[in-house]
């Protein structure tokens, strides 16, 4: 072993195999997306459906706001770059270097963010498959719009996005579910609390986003939420109870 990668093998804070394990979980965990992406593939006419129901719930309790809040970003060029670099970053560039963060600089935090991660996203992943969602962007009769498609050189329903995307999967929102695990990971850990603030943040910003850009409705954001707060307090359970007490 040459100096260097033992220098390199000394940082790591369980070895070689345990790091390589940690990613071998998450490649496991992308092969079932994409197992469930083909289920959902195969159930367009639900998905639109269950679409078209969640459009009319929101209308029922007067509560549609989605098309508002493109409106929003439709009228601002900034918003519009912020809002398309937050989605596209947010579920596996934040995500993935927040992970690698917390396990090289805060190990013993490690397990319990990895674990709400992986179970939340799981459900999320049975969600998927169980109601299969159009999002608002394949519905401009009620108002909504696909941002990506006006805007930006990258869509979903074209080219090598098309192929690696679930087009039908709004119910519930990873990315709102997984903004509110890290955020309030990454709150708790930082130091300087300008930082602790930003981070705190960054959740209702990634929820702006998704609905801003036609990707969810604000239904699959409050579920990604309740999802994230049910599956961290049973990772944290032991932690709430002395809390309790």
């Amino acid at each position: 072993m040459t100096s260097y990668a033992a220098s390199v093998s000394r940082r790591l804070p369980r070895g070689w195999a345990h790091l390589f394990l940690q990613i071998a979980i998450w490649l496991g965990f992308y092969v079932a997306y994409q197992a469930v992406r083909g289920h959902a593939g195969q159930n367009v006419t639900k998905a639109f459906g269950n679409g078209r129901w969640i459009i009319a719930t929101e209308e029922r309790l007067h509560t549609l706001v989605e098309p508002h809040f493109q409106r929003i970003v439709d009228g601002s060029t900034i918003l519009i770059r912020l809002t398309s670099y937050t989605y596209w970053l947010s579920e596996f560039a934040v995500v993935g270097l927040a992970l690698l963060w917390v396990y090289f600089r805060h190990h013993d935090r490690f397990p319990a963010l990895r674990n709400t991660l992986v179970a939340a996203n799981l459900l999320g992943l049975v969600g998927y498959a169980l109601v299969p969602t159009a999002p608002p962007r394949f519905f401009p009769a009620s108002g909504f719009t696909d941002t990506f498609a006006q805007h930006s050189h990258f869509t979903q329903t074209s080219g090598i996005l098309f192929d690696v995307t679930n087009q039908y999967a709004a119910m519930p929102s990873l990315h709102s579910m997984d903004a509110v695990i890290v955020g309030l990971t990454m709150a708790y850990l930082c130091r300087s609390r300008v930082v602790g603030v930003l981070w705190l943040l960054w959740a209702p910003w990634v929820w702006f986003t998704v609905m801003s850009t036609g990707n969810h409705y604000w239904l699959d954001v409050a579920v990604g939420v309740i999802l994230a707060g049910l599956v961290g307090a049973v990772v944290h359970r032991r932690w709430l109870l002395a809390r309790l007490r």
